[in-house]
């Protein structure tokens, strides 16, 4: 490891800044709340794109200030977060206090405030890895105290916080269009398919799903209801039970391992899922689709998926399921006909009912080829972009490294 240069001191945040607590007063107490004094908790602080804060959602009055640890601090202070999620920065524009999960750290004139907050962005890592605490991590003051930083001098820092600013100004920007790329390319996909898959499906046959349902009794089909299926009854080992998570993805992947015994799989074979069976979430994560891959072995599904086995013959499970989640007609029958803003009522009844606009099977071999093809395109791009940003985050963190090892030039 690089030695610093020799203008460089080594302190602890104790030496160079004044560690305040955070704290929150009585929530019943309405002359605690709605003051003058702005009162910033961790969860304002995530996922900002500006480090700067002049508003809060929250106001403490005086008697509120007085009445617990928090405490006001300056501003152009750093607001740290040192209990789950530990990391999250702000500075403040304005006098600001916080609750118990953050501390303040006030600079002493030696230091630039702004080399303070980078240092600090720099440190995220190490400041998890000292947070202790069974139930969430937190991040004691004398452990935030007695964390070392590397202390040039002031115009140095000026330099360097100048250097950081200008260059993050230009990550951000481009990580900004990037992320706006990845945004269009989801949307270019859904529109290429309302485009040119599904645009004039209005011409086609019109039946409904359970139309298209295999002629056979149980062909669409929940779960297990109540006493049929406990909680009790899972075993180590055995035949696989299916639920949301092997679907939530809209395409079949392995999760939680579930099994039922052989002889409660005998008690519940009409409940056994198929290979090319079409699974639905009716219940928790609603909406999404999958189908069951060739290789399933025996397996049943809860209560929270809907099964349909088709009539091959009249709609292909790979048409369905591209149908159900990309054709506007089923999304807004779905949204039209779902109770709650999540799909929360979805129900066997209502796919059922879904309006399936059918073209022959050949056609729909045709569609899902080129759907596949849409969406192998697009998975492409979302990979090339999601790489860039990640390439970008740790170009970020490779600036950071050389600034605080004072090799930023």
């Amino acid at each position: 490891m690089s030695k610093l240069p020799v203008t460089w001191i080594k302190s602890s945040l104790n030496d160079v800044c004044n560690v305040v607590n955070g704290g929150t007063p009585k929530t019943g107490v309405d002359s605690y709340w709605d003051g003058k004094h702005y009162w910033v908790t961790p969860a304002e602080m995530g996922k900002r794109s500006n480090p700067y804060i002049s508003e809060t959602r929250r106001k403490l009055t005086n008697d509120g200030l007085g009445n617990t640890s928090a405490k006001l601090v300056p501003p152009f202070s750093v607001i740290l977060s040192t209990r789950a999620p530990i990391g999250h920065l702000v500075i403040n524009k304005v006098p600001m206090a916080f609750n118990q999960g953050c501390r303040g750290l006030v600079p002493n004139d030696d230091l630039n405030y702004r080399f303070l907050y980078y240092f600090l962005m720099n440190s995220i890592s190490l400041l998890n890895d000292l947070g202790t605490g069974a139930t969430f991590k937190e991040l004691s003051a004398g452990k935030l105290k007695a964390v070392n930083i590397p202390v040039p001098p002031l115009l140095e820092q000026q330099r360097i916080v100048s250097i950081l600013d200008k260059a993050f100004k230009s990550i951000d920007q481009a990580i900004a269009n990037t992320e706006k790329n990845l945004v269009n390319a989801r949307e270019l996909f859904e529109r290429s398919i309302d485009e040119y898959v599904f645009k004039d499906c209005t011409q086609w046959e019109k039946t409904s799903v359970e139309l298209v349902a295999k002629a056979e009794k149980g062909s669409m089909r929940t779960g297990p209801f109540g006493s049929q299926l406990l909680k009790h009854e899972f075993v180590d080992k055995g035949i696989p039970v299916i639920g949301i998570d092997n679907v939530v993805k809209n395409y079949f992947r392995w999760g939680k391992k579930r099994f039922i015994s052989n002889q409660k799989f005998d008690e519940l074979s009409r409940f056994q899922v198929k290979a090319n069976d079409v699974l639905i979430t009716i219940m928790g994560t609603c909406g999404r689709c999958a189908i069951v891959p060739d290789d399933i072995p025996t397996s049943i599904n809860t209560k929270h998926l809907c099964c349909i086995t088709l009539d091959q013959n009249k709609c292909l499970p790979e048409y369905l399921h591209l149908y159900f989640l990309h054709n506007f007609i089923a999304k807004n029958y779905l949204l039209s006909k779902s109770k709650g803003a999540i799909m929360a009522g979805l129900n066997m009844g209502i796919i059922k009912e879904l309006p399936l606009f059918l073209p022959n099977i050949e056609t729909q071999r045709a569609l899902v080829e080129k759907i596949n093809q849409f969406s192998l395109n697009t998975e492409k791009l979302i990979f090339l972009y999601t790489t860039k940003i990640k390439s970008l985050a740790e170009l970020k963190q490779s600036l950071l490294q050389k600034a605080f090892a004072g090799q930023l030039s």
